[in-house]
């Protein structure tokens, strides 16, 4: 089989808002990793959010903490779309004050879980968001790269398996 096709999700539709940097991250990361071919999906992208969620292998949905927990556009866009999430793999890598968006990723694995989307243990988190990427939009930290590398052998696993197992069999949900 060849790459899985991951969708790197940007979580906030927010004007000014920083997802878009660390998902242009997490992408290149993706695309460098040996499993995965990425693709960019911005909830701001009415037109094409379907058709990129139904064409994905496995999801990264970067997300920032917004009042303990995510954006409601992503809780829409999740909704709107569940059998495109149905059966597949979700990674998170969120954002936020001292909580780094971690508070946020806990109230989305239950919703995830409804979908029988299966969510990863590994998560990439980022306290204080902007202040932990330099001008390029890299992580100041080299140990960022490192979790991000745990999290996509991780969701490549997971990816590959459920991947396989869809095409053996419908799944029943």
């Amino acid at each position: 089989m060849d790459k899985l096709r991951v969708a790197v999700v940007v979580g906030s539709t927010r004007e000014g808002r920083f997802g878009p940097t660390i998902a242009r991250w997490v992408g290149a990361g993706a695309d460098q990793h040996p499993g995965f071919e990425a693709d960019h999906v911005d909830l701001l992208e009415r037109a094409t959010v379907t058709k990129q969620l139904g064409a994905a292998d496995a999801f990264v949905v970067v997300t920032p903490e917004y009042n303990h927990s995510y954006p409601g556009p992503l809780k829409s866009a999740i909704d709107d779309h569940g059998v495109e999430w149905r059966a597949k793999p979700v990674a998170f890598v969120s954002y936020g004050g001292l909580s780094g968006g971690l508070r946020a990723v806990e109230h989305l694995r239950p919703v995830f879980a409804e979908l029988h989307a299966h969510t990863i243990r590994e998560t990439v988190s980022f306290h204080g968001g902007r202040a932990c990427f330099d001008a390029d939009g890299q992580p100041l930290d080299p140990g960022g790269s490192a979790a991000l590398r745990r999290l996509l052998d991780n969701l490549a696993w997971w990816g590959r398996t459920l991947h396989e197992a869809r095409r053996a069999r419908p799944y029943p949900a």
